[in-house]
Order: structure tokens, then C-alpha cells, then sequence
């Protein structure tokens, strides 16, 4: 064993990495702080939505080897420092054979991409049997693309975006090693989630579903009381347009506008989050994603703040979420086929109820996406995890 078993003396270890995908990581372990566990959140690069995190290994990303460089390190310090390590959008501290794609890499000749792509298969989550030698708590939680296959997708649902993307997102190439990452992942971790229900079609039958925490509730609450606009804010802000299915909902607003119905269209795309809270605090109605299937965590911090969030939910995936949750769930479902329609009943007939939805959201964040919430189920699975090490080792 390379570490001490964990001390009753003091608090749980607990380390996030190596990204900050969504939000999610930073702010399990802040709320994982709050109620005693001695967590810290660490992510390799700055994101470039403008999430903040408790410590970035090369904030200003500058360059392939200084990350590469850093990787070790990091790895010492989860051996020495800590007893849980939580691993974030299905990736370890290793390098990832798909980091050949990213921006660091765009300016690089091909030899060289070459010579780190094998690189990188070479020591691809190779950190996990070490980890698990030394005794350390391993989970993962999975986040969208890191487990979500194009394949699967196209053969099974009959509304997804894996046809809307362009050629090479998805792959039968990209396909294959999704599964065998989550294969290594699953024979190393001792508690695997998803954030996202569909992704649950593609991991191991012990995975389970934990819902976003990606939001401080007392930093995101409306600072004003509910009075609806007139004419109404209709919110739409993709990361992706082929993901979030931003063609769909510009045709519906378009043959809206053309009918003459009175409502303000706000598209907001490549805005610093930070600028980004003064827009959503003025919408009367978010249109998320209608492709994916749920809900993303846009929509979280819009419900947070008692708005009323439309998207397209997929009905056989929610087997996968709390029964509770799946009855309180107070979005409003919509397909791409049935936008329009949902849209322009909203805006007219139904526009008086946007505030009664608004309220139940924000009820629904309080009870299914507050992070000291989960924080604690955490807590729980990550003493469970050390109890057992600690009766395997004894025995």
C-alpha cells in the first residue's frame, strides 16, 4: 500500500479531476466541504465557458508538453493527499487519445499528433490499477459525450442528434474506444454515475443516475419577484447548434414571428458566463436542448432562478431517474416535430401559467439539484467505499 488507511481522526480526502465539465466537480466539492469531507476540485486546463474551480494545473493552457508534464504530479498528489478520487466526464489523469483534436493541438504537424496519439494509448487510464493498488477510492462520473456513442443512438432513438452533427463527431472509430474506456473504468471504479439518463443505455447495469450539481442555490436565486414581460423573453443559448437543435427552434420562432405573434427572441451564443446572469434573469422561457433526450445544466440555472424551461424528454430513459423526480419533473417536453405548436401555446393561451411553472422548477432544483443534497449521498457511497477497503485489508 502506498497510503495510510484514512484516519477517524480526520476528514474524508476527496479530489475532483482532472476537468471541470459543466460545473459539476467544483461544486460537489465545495458543497463536499461544507458538510466535512476534506474534498478539493482540480482541473488540468481553464474551461473555456468561464467556470471557476479550485485549482487549474495550466490556467492559460500553454502547451501540450507543460500539460503533459503536469500530469505526474497531479498523480503523486492523489497517492500521497487523498483516499477518494472522483473522476469527472469519464476521463482519468492520463492522457486521452482524443486530445489530439483539441485547439492545444491545431497548430501541430501531423508526425507529431501521430507520435501523441500512441503516446497517449499507451498510458490511456492506466492510472487506475495503480490507484486501485494503493488502496484508493475510484469514482467516475459521466457527463454526455464521454460515454454517449453515435451508434447506439441512431439505432435506438427515434429523436437524437447524433444524425444532426456533422461527419466525424461521432464514429465508428470514436464508438469503439468510448466502450473500452468504460469497460477499463468499470473493472478499476467502485461507484460509476451518469448526470444524464441516456447515458445510463451504455454503462455498466451498477451504474446510477446523480442529478447535476452544478449551481450554488443561494448564489442563484431571482433577486426579483416573477412579473412576465410583455412582450415575452423566449431564451435559447446552445454551446452547440447541431447538439441542441438551434435549427429547429429558429424555424419555430421564424413561422411565429411571421404570424405575428408578440414575443422577444434572445439567441445568445460565445458570451462569458459571467456576462451571461443579467439575460437569463430577464427570460421568460428557456427553450433548451430537443434533441438530447433531458435537460442540461443551462437549464438548471435557469430553473434555479423560478423560470420555466422547455426541451425534449425522453420517455424511455426515465426509468433510470427517482420515481419523485421523474413525477415533479416540471419541464415542459416538447420534440422537434411539436416545438412549434408547444411555442405559440405558451406565448398565448397558456401564457399566464409560465409563473406557476417558473415556481415548481425552482422547487424542483431546491429538491433534486441542490448540491449539499448530494453531497451527502456522496458522502455516504465514498464511507461505504473506505469501509470496505478497510474490511478487505483486515480480512
Amino acid at each position: 500500500m502506498l497510503s495510510e488507511e484514512p484516519s477517524t481522526n480526520r476528514p474524508l480526502r476527496v479530489l475532483h479531476c482532472p476537468t471541470m465539465t459543466g460545473g459539476n466537480p467544483q461544486e460537489l466539492a465545495r458543497a463536499e466541504r461544507t458538510i466535512g469531507l476534506a474534498s478539493w476540485s482540480v482541473a488540468l486546463f481553464r474551461s473555456t465557458v468561464g467556470y471557476e474551480t479550485d485549482e487549474v494545473i495550466d490556467p492559460h493552457q500553454v502547451g501540450p508538453l507543460r500539460m503533459e508534464m503536469a500530469r505526474w504530479p497531479l498523480l503523486w498528489r492523489a497517492l500521497r493527499d487523498f483516499d477518494v478520487i472522483h473522476f469527472n466526464f469519464g476521463s482519468s489523469l492520463m492522457p486521452h487519445w482524443n486530445s489530439i483534436h483539441s485547439p492545444a493541438f491545431k497548430n501541430f504537424p501531423v508526425w507529431k499528433r501521430r507520435l501523441y496519439g500512441i503516446y497517449a494509448r499507451c498510458l490511456e487510464l492506466k492510472d487506475l490499477p495503480v490507484l486501485k493498488l494503493a488502496g484508493k477510492g475510484i469514482v467516475v462520473t459521466y457527463q454526455g459525450d464521454d460515454a454517449r456513442q453515435g451508434d447506439y443512438c441512431r439505432n435506438n432513438y427515434d429523436i437524437t442528434f447524433a444524425g444532426e452533427v456533422e461527419p466525424g463527431y461521432y464514429s465508428s472509430q470514436s464508438d469503439r474506444r468510448k466502450r473500452r474506456r468504460i469497460e477499463r473504468f468499470a473493472r478499476y471504479a467502485d461507484r460509476i454515475y451518469a448526470v444524464n439518463p441516456d447515458l445510463l443505455n451504455n454503462l455498466p447495469e451498477r451504474a446510477e443516475f446523480l442529478p447535476y450539481a452544478c449551481i450554488n442555490l443561494t448564489e442563484w436565486s431571482s433577486t426579483r419577484s416573477y412579473v412576465a414581460n410583455d412582450p415575452p423573453v423566449v431564451l435559447h443559448a446552445p454551446s452547440n447548434r447541431d447538439v441542441k437543435g438551434t435549427r429547429y427552434v429558429t424555424e419555430a420562432v421564424a413561422r411565429l414571428q411571421a404570424e405575428g405573434i408578440a414575443f422577444e427572441f434572445v439567441l445568445v451564443e460565445d458570451v462569458a458566463r459571467a456576462d451571461l446572469r443579467s439575460t437569463y434573469e430577464k427570460a421568460d422561457l428557456l427553450v433548451d436542448q430537443v434533441l438530447a433526450g433531458w435537460y442540461g445544466g443551462l437549464a438548471v440555472e435557469l430553473m434555479a432562478l423560478g423560470k420555466p424551461v422547455m426541451c425534449y424528454i425522453r420517455d424511455s430513459d426515465l426509468h433510470f431517474i427517482p420515481p419523485a423526480m421523474r413525477e415533479q419533473l416540471p419541464v415542459i417536453s416538447v420534440t422537434p416535430d411539436t416545438l412549434y405548436a408547444r411555442l405559440k401555446e405558451w406565448l398565448t393561451t397558456r401564457r399566464s401559467d409560465l409563473s406557476v411553472v417558473g415556481e415548481r422548477s425552482r422547487q424542483f432544483v431546491e429538491q433534486w439539484h441542490d448540491p449539499l443534497k448530494i453531497a451527502n449521498q456522496l458522502k455516504d457511497d465514498y464511507e461505504a467505499i473506505i469501509r470496505s477497503k478497510s474490511g478487505n485489508s483486515a480480512g
